[in-house]
């Protein structure tokens, strides 16, 4: 017995070692330090993507340019997580104008698609996979309304780097390599048609594992013809008769006049200050504001003395989460379609009432009274004082399930995201955008462009954006620390999709929590559990003022890489 504890204490010695990594400096949870460049500086999820982005940067493209590239890039070398068949989101601080701009490039429901067609169908939720979640693809609309007000690079350039890795191949990454293994035969499980041809046949006839080549000669050629024909090439050619024509045959709704009408809209970013920081999101379809929400909500606390990590900091961010995302329920939905009070939602005075609501214990909230899968981000910062924060998804990792036929990519499942509740803000309507999972962010300081970040994961990732900006300001880490620190998140509650608030829900912390604070949020009266990757996965641009050098980050949870010049 006295050798079997003496091995324990042993074994437990050495992991306190290997968790902290040995660093010499800064946070030993960190796993390296920040990437730093005078020029310019792209972080993405792939280290090939970052590099066509620095590439763009040094041959004298903008961020914008650059961003395009390395978005297109991870289509092709992320497909779990993003492509061209999904949406996306960006805000933009120009370095000419010293403003920011926000890009909603979120596609609608098909038109010919009705409420009452769920409801002759029996259906309760719109299905996660197959034809009917599938809205208009916003993403290859995203890149032109970008390239058109700030790009400088012509798109056959732009694209070319993709093209080329795609008709030659590259090297699958570990994570990708594990994600594709899995999702890849689940869709041929489910008998949906193209999979295997789009996926393997390419290939040999099988899935590549990690650091074997991966090409994608279909996609290539739709690269091909979107860089040559531009947007129209894509909503207004054979790209769109393609797929709807194949959509209908799955017998789904999306048509080739809902790629015809569809657009982007440029919104304007929302703001609350956080401890004399302005931390910018974009306003619904998203879920952006729900992260000002709670950022309001936790400023009333003094973190200055409450530890990192401790029961009382998550105790406090996951009360603060509840009410957020009882709001997020409630009201969050395309603009075009519901008033969404966003002023109020954001004002002091109701994240005072919502505050005080918080107690010693774990909390069950509802709204309150107003009046009225995987993805990926990356960003860019070029030596113009540019800099790009840009998310871009097909939902629930690769998307419905629906790969139309020789074009290489496959269709989002956004769809999935409204609520079949007659009456509610985020109701299933023609023409309308669903709610939105995916949500860029910005950081300004006294007018001034501070840190482009953001951070992937579904419902994480309002609180995602939450933990970083308190690990930066509440805590003193720099933005390498703050992605890398370890996370947690609150499930459960009420649902944009019409799902109510049956408990407390429950607490996922990743082994970096220690025992202390999970006891102590016991004691509280939480439940906990554990998860595998649904922290999502981190990137970040600082940009420091005074010295004139931007800072770069990218997390060890993902494949990615920061690199500057």
């Amino acid at each position: 017995m006295k050798t079997s504890i003496s091995t324990i204490f042993s074994f437990l010695f050495l992991i306190q070692f290997i968790v902290a990594q040995d660093r010499i400096t800064g946070e030993t949870f960190a796993t390296r330090s920040v990437v730093l460049g005078q020029n310019g500086m792209v972080a993405t999820s792939h280290p090939l993507a970052t590099q066509i982005g620095l590439d763009m940067l040094k041959s004298g493209g903008n961020a914008i340019d650059a961003a395009i590239a390395a978005n297109a890039a991870l289509g092709l070398m992320e497909p779990t997580g993003c492509g061209i068949g999904g949406d996306l989101f960006a805000i933009v601080w120009d370095g000419r104008t010293k403003k920011l701009y926000g890009l909603n490039a979120s596609g609608r429901s098909p038109q010919s698609l009705s409420l009452d067609y769920f409801k002759k169908e029996g259906m309760t939720k719109i299905p996660s996979h197959g034809p009917l979640p599938v809205s208009v693809p916003g993403a290859v609309d995203g890149w032109f309304e970008l390239h058109g007000k700030f790009g400088s690079r012509p798109m056959t350039e732009i694209l070319g780097p993709a093209i080329d890795y795609a008709e030659k191949g590259f090297p699958l990454t570990e994570l990708i390599a594990w994600y594709i293994q899995r999702t890849v035969p689940f869709f041929e499980s489910k008998g949906f048609p193209n999979v295997e041809d789009t996926y393997k046949t390419q290939n040999g006839g099988k899935l590549p594992n990690e650091g074997e080549i991966y090409k994608n000669p279909y996609l290539a050629n739709t690269y091909r013809k979107i860089a040559e024909g531009g947007r129209d090439a894509f909503y207004k050619g054979d790209i769109a008769k393609i797929v709807g024509k194949f959509i209908k045959e799955q017998g789904g709704f999306l048509s080739a006049k809902d790629f015809a009408a569809h657009k982007s809209e440029w919104v304007e970013p929302v703001s609350i200050n956080y401890r004399g920081y302005d931390v910018w999101e974009l306003p619904p379809n998203g879920q952006g504001i729900a992260a000002l929400q709670m950022l309001q909500i936790l400023k009333g606390y003094d973190f200055s003395k409450i530890e990192f990590g401790s029961a009382e900091h998550l105790h406090l961010f996951t009360e603060a989460k509840k009410l957020a995302f009882e709001d997020r329920a409630k009201y969050y939905a395309d603009l075009d379609f519901f008033d969404v009070p966003v002023e109020e939602l954001l004002s002091d005075s109701y994240a005072k009432e919502r505050r005080a609501m918080i107690g010693e214990k774990a909390g069950m909230y509802n709204a309150g009274q107003i009046s009225a899968g995987e993805t990926i981000y990356m960003t860019v910062a070029d030596k113009e004082g540019t800099m790009i924060s840009l998310i871009q998804s097909n939902y629930r990792g690769m998307g419905s399930g629906m790969a139309p036929p020789k074009l290489g990519f496959m269709l989002q499942d956004r769809g999935e995201l409204f609520s079949l509740k007659p009456g509610q803000a985020n109701t299933f309507e023609p023409g309308k955008r669903p709610f939105h999972t995916i949500i860029p962010a910005f950081i300004t300081k006294d007018g001034k462009p501070f840190m482009s970040f953001g951070v992937m994961g579904g419902d994480f990732q309002p609180m995602g954006h939450t933990q970083i900006v308190m690990n930066l300001i509440d805590f003193g880490m720099n933005i390498q620390e703050a992605g890398d620190a370890p996370r947690w998140d609150h499930t459960g509650g009420a649902s944009p999709m019409g799902r109510l608030t049956e408990d407390t829900g429950l607490i996922r912390t990743e082994s970096g929590i220690p025992y202390s604070t999970i006891r102590g949020l016991m004691d509280k009266g939480h439940r906990m559990g554990t998860a595998r990757g649904i922290y999502g996965g981190y990137q970040a641009i600082l940009w420091d003022a005074e010295n004139k050098v931007y800072h770069g980050a990218s997390e060890s949870r993902k494949d990615g890489q920061a690199a500057g010049f």
